[in-house]
């Protein structure tokens, strides 16, 4: 795809030969909302088969119990900085990059962002090894109380820590192909995530006692396992579109400069939404065994409609409006905002009543 083609390209005013302009930005969101919430679907299917596995293996005991904390560490930091703020700074420059200077900066800016986050996670994720049980003992300091519980946590965390490195670059391939107009295969590949943790279960839980770890280590190794598959689904996809990584960290670079500025109010807001999830936990983890795993699945529940209509039409409209801010189309990013809150709208308002029905009466 040229970058003639970028999303939002098509006019959103009269053209010049007096012709009125063609309805491409709003049935492009439709298609593309419509294939992220189809990829979404798939994915929260085969995240529930996850669950009935892993409630198949574990239940909702002192295991479950642990790597539910233990993945709710690093993946704080994950919706934190790697997923949430990045891919809302990264996503937009990119764009600006293609649409403005041409596909050869946009490569440059998006292999120099690859490398800093690789870096950066790195660094990270060794803290956190490092760190892993005070960390522990500050979010779930109530297992110290059961044996072996809370230092089962600390292993599993440690374990894990190092998905932050592959989930941040799978969430840059994401904001790269978005940009470009690909969005079925980066929304698919939270399925990857989910295929690989539910053949770590199966696969590896067996095994762990054999090699002196515990079985919910399977799991652990399960998740590195689902992050990689996460970011190799969309390798092949890059390349395709001429994307060669060479590693290679410009901290001179003025994109990546502007991503880490455009990050900070994007960590400000989602700060608000962590810091209710890490509260939820630490109050569960004081409230008996299995209560963090069943909250787990209750968010599960809830976050399915916001994944599959909130997130799938916000992250079709926002390469489209970022390509309509580089050309300044004022009127084409109004009209997909509207576009994009109608649908939004609609489909909430389809679903509410299905889901007051379905309430038990008080």
């Amino acid at each position: 795809m040229s970058s003639s083609s970028l999303p939002g390209d098509a006019p959103a005013s009269p053209s010049a030969e007096g012709q009125p302009a063609a309805p491409a930005p709003s049935s492009r969101l439709a298609r593309s909302a419509g294939l992220i919430g189809l990829a979404t679907m798939m994915s929260r299917v085969l995240g529930l088969a996850r669950d009935v596995v892993y409630a198949w293996l574990f239940g909702a005991g002192n295991q479950m119990d642990a790597f539910n904390v233990a993945f709710r560490i690093p993946n704080l930091v994950r919706d934190l900085f790697a997923e949430g703020a990045m891919s809302a700074a990264f996503v937009p420059t990119f764009t600006r990059h293609l649409a403005t200077q041409g596909r050869d900066d946009a490569w440059r800016l998006g292999r120099n962002v690859i490398s800093a986050l690789v870096v950066a996670t790195l660094v990270v994720s060794a803290l956190g090894i490092v760190l892993a049980e005070p960390l522990t003992m500050l979010l779930a300091g109530g297992y110290a109380s059961v044996a072996g519980k809370l230092e089962l946590t600390v292993l599993l965390t440690r374990i894990m820590f190092p998905f932050l490195v592959l989930v941040a670059v799978a969430v840059a391939c994401m904001g790269m192909l978005n940009a470009l107009g690909h969005f079925f295969v980066p929304a698919l590949s939270p399925a990857l995530f989910n295929v690989g943790a539910i053949i770590g279960a199966i696969a590896f839980v067996p095994v762990m006692p054999l090699v002196g770890l515990p079985p919910a280590a399977g799991l652990a190794f399960g998740t590195l396992l689902g992050g990689l598959g996460q970011a190799a689904i969309q390798w092949p996809s890059l390349r395709r579109e001429g994307f060669r990584f060479r590693f290679g960290v410009r901290l001179d670079d003025p994109g990546l400069r502007e991503v880490l500025i455009l990050m900070g109010p994007g960590t400000v807001g989602l700060a608000a939404v962590q810091i209710n999830q890490f509260v939820n936990t630490l109050l569960a983890t004081g409230q008996g065994t299995g209560a963090v795993s069943w909250l787990n699945y209750a968010f599960r529940l809830m976050y399915l409609p916001i994944g599959l209509f909130g997130v799938s039409i916000a992250t079709a409209a926002v390469p489209t409006m970022s390509a309509q801010a580089a050309r300044e189309d004022l009127a084409g990013m109004r009209a997909t905002i509207s576009s994009g809150l109608r649908r939004s709208s609609v489909r909430i308002a389809t679903i509410s009543p299905a889901s007051s029905s379905s309430r038990s009466p008080a």
